[in-house]
């Protein structure tokens, strides 16, 4: 699919966008254009991958509407990265998480029509199921007008992929936790109850390739993802690093921060399908052609919603996760 091709990358300096990169090398890409508004990480990122000619650095901003049109010329495939994710930013400086994740997500639809590229991914994340923060609220959003612009346009095919936590990004929980077993022999808990979806990062960038080739446009495909007990995931880690004895500390939700997570909500299992054994797919409520015809063979969803609370995995199971993917040394 991307022997040739040119992509562009938002917010591709963050640690999908870099394991993303990573693996659309191996894919004989014609250039990758990393577009971004930190230039450090940009210098960083640059110099990480030694100066990779067929890698375009690009400064600039999601809200910057002529940006973003004059950076997609020539582009054949968007993924979608670029958003203020942490759930207490976004909280208290709403206003600036509606520019980017909203008002950007739009001016990538319209740059990308402009430019007639053949297809948009957007990343979205589970906080837009039912979402309970105002992060969560711009996501389900933006999902919302990326479904839409599949009829706005036939020359641009638009796709959501929806998933929990990835581990090894920036700001997930193991390096904090790791850092203060190591340092303070004591750990922060929200609470002891909390349940999250979880998947490596280099198992989501394949499940964002199969979303990519195998997309239609129009739908939002949802990630299968195992699910752990937050204080679970603590509990291997202080088993592994911990020399003496730590305190397990209980801080109380943040505004906005639901007990579990869910992919799939009620509603949306009624219009859902069950795709393969890694993904779901949400099909839309507004009509969308050919689409219908192309899921017409699957199966429909038999839950009513998918939660982080279901199915949880064992300690084990955690442990093993955690090494394959490189989390225990």
């Amino acid at each position: 699919m991307f022997p040739n091709k040119t992509i562009l990358v938002t917010g591709g300096t963050g640690s999908w966008g870099q394991e993303l990169v990573n693996q659309l090398l191996y894919n004989g890409p014609k250039e990758i254009r990393i577009f971004s508004r930190n230039e450090t990480s940009q210098v960083t990122m640059k110099q990480k991958f030694n100066n990779n000619p067929k890698l375009k650095f690009v400064i600039g901003d999601v809200r910057d509407k002529e940006a973003v049109i004059e950076v997609c010329e020539g582009v054949d495939y968007i993924f979608h990265l670029a958003a203020l994710k942490h759930v207490p930013v976004c909280e208290s400086q709403p206003l600036e998480a509606l520019k980017t994740n909203v008002i950007g997500t739009q001016n990538i639809i319209e740059a990308a029509i402009v430019n007639e590229v053949e297809k948009v991914i957007n990343i979205s994340t589970d906080k837009a199921a039912n979402p309970s923060n105002f992060y969560g609220i711009t996501k389900a959003m933006g999902e919302k007008l990326i479904i839409n612009a599949n009829v706005l346009t036939d020359k641009t095919k638009f796709v959501c992929v929806r998933g929990g936590n990835i581990l090894g990004t920036n700001g997930s929980v193991i390096p904090v936790f790791k850092h203060d077993i190591k340092n303070y022999s004591k750990i922060g808990i929200t609470d002891k109850e909390m349940t999250r979806f979880f998947l490596t990062v280099k198992d989501a960038i394949k499940l964002l390739f199969k979303a990519t080739y195998e997309s239609h446009g129009g739908e939002i495909f949802v990630m299968k993802m195992p699910t752990c007990k937050i204080l679970d995931l603590a509990q291997v880690l202080i088993d592994k690093y911990a020399d003496d004895e730590v305190i397990i500390e209980e801080s109380g939700i943040r505004p906005g921060e639901k007990l579990h997570e869910i992919l799939l909500t009620e509603f949306e299992s009624h219009n859902t399908i069950v795709y393969d054994n890694e993904y779901f797919v949400i099909l839309p409520t507004i009509p969308i052609e050919g689409l219908k015809e192309y899921y017409k063979a699957y199966p429909q969803v038999k839950l009513d919603t998918y939660c982080s609370s279901d199915n949880i995995i064992s300690y084990e199971e955690i442990k093993a996760m955690l090494k394959d993917g490189g989390f225990l040394e």
